[in-house]
C-alpha cells in the first residue's frame, strides 16, 4: 500500500497525470497523435517508406525496418533549446532516447509482416514537464498502429504488424517516497530515477534505473516495479480506448 500524502500538484503516490490521446493531429502522416501526460506534450507521428534501408538488402535480411526520431522543440522548455541543426549535430540526449523509442516499438512489430516497408516514427516535443521520452513511446505505439490500420484498409499488407501494444512511464523516489509518473519538480529533486517500458501483455521491454548521488533498496525496487506495472496497465486502457 502507497501513503495517501498528496504531493505538489494533489497526486497521490500511485496516480498518473491527467492522460490524452488525439489522434489525426498530423492529417499528412499515415498515423499521428498528441499525446499529453499532465503539462507534457508530444507529437508522435507515423509514416510509411515503401524499400528498406541499403544494409538489409546487402545482408538479405526478409521483412520491413522502423526507425525512429525525437527532438524537443525550442520553446518546449523554460529556457529556449537550441534545434540540433543550428549546432550541426544530434544531441547525445535526443540519440539516447530515438534509439529507446525505436527497440521499444521493434519488441512489438512483426517487421516481416511489415513487408519491404519502413515505418518511420517522429517524436516531437512540444511541451515538456518531466517524462517525455515515457510519453513519447506511448504516443509512438499508437501511432504506428493507426498507420497500420490505413496499410490493412489499402489491403497492402495481409496482417496487423502489431502484435500488441506498448507503453512506458517513469517512476523514482523523493523524499523517501516511491511516485508514479515524475514531474519535472519531482524528477530534478528525485533520489532515484527509472523509466520502465513494458507490453500490454506485462513483460519487460526495458528498465532504466540510476540513483542520484544515491543508493536504493531491494524494497524500493519493488515500489516502483509495482507503482510502473499498475501505471503501464493505466496507459495501455488509454491506447486502447483511442484505438477503438
Amino acid at each position: 500500500m502507497f501513503d495517501a500524502i498528496p504531493r505538489s500538484d494533489g497526486r497521490l503516490p500511485h496516480e498518473l497525470r491527467p492522460l490524452s490521446f488525439q489522434p489525426g493531429f498530423a492529417p499528412h502522416a499515415t498515423g499521428s497523435v498528441l499525446v499529453s501526460t499532465g503539462n507534457t506534450r508530444v507529437i508522435c507521428s507515423a509514416m510509411i517508406e515503401e524499400g528498406v534501408p541499403r544494409w538489409m538488402k546487402e545482408q538479405g535480411v526478409a521483412g520491413g525496418w522502423l526507425t525512429a526520431e525525437y527532438s524537443m522543440l525550442p520553446y518546449s522548455t523554460l529556457q529556449r533549446k537550441a534545434r540540433d541543426s543550428s549546432k550541426g549535430r544530434i544531441d547525445g540526449r535526443s540519440v539516447e532516447i530515438q534509439r529507446l523509442i525505436g527497440r521499444a516499438l521493434r519488441a512489438v512489430v512483426d517487421l516481416e509482416a511489415l513487408g519491404q516497408r519502413t515505418l518511420c516514427i517522429d517524436c516531437d516535443v512540444l511541451q515538456a514537464d518531466g517524462g517525455t521520452r515515457t510519453a513519447s513511446i506511448s504516443g509512438a505505439c499508437v501511432a504506428a498502429a493507426l498507420a497500420f490500420r490505413v496499410l490493412l484498409e489499402n489491403k497492402l499488407i495481409k496482417q496487423n504488424p502489431l502484435r500488441q501494444l506498448v507503453a512506458a512511464v517513469s517512476v523514482g523516489v523523493s523524499a523517501g517516497r516511491a511516485l508514479l509518473d515524475l514531474n519535472y519538480v519531482e524528477d530534478k529533486d528525485a533520489s532515484v530515477d527509472m523509466n520502465l517500458v513494458m507490453t500490454e501483455g506485462g513483460q519487460f521491454v526495458e528498465v532504466q534505473g540510476s540513483g542520484e548521488e544515491s543508493t536504493f533498496t531491494q524494497e524500493e525496487l519493488a515500489a516502483m516495479l509495482d507503482l510502473g506495472k499498475r501505471g503501464i496497465a493505466t496507459l495501455v486502457a488509454g491506447q486502447k480506448a483511442i484505438l477503438k
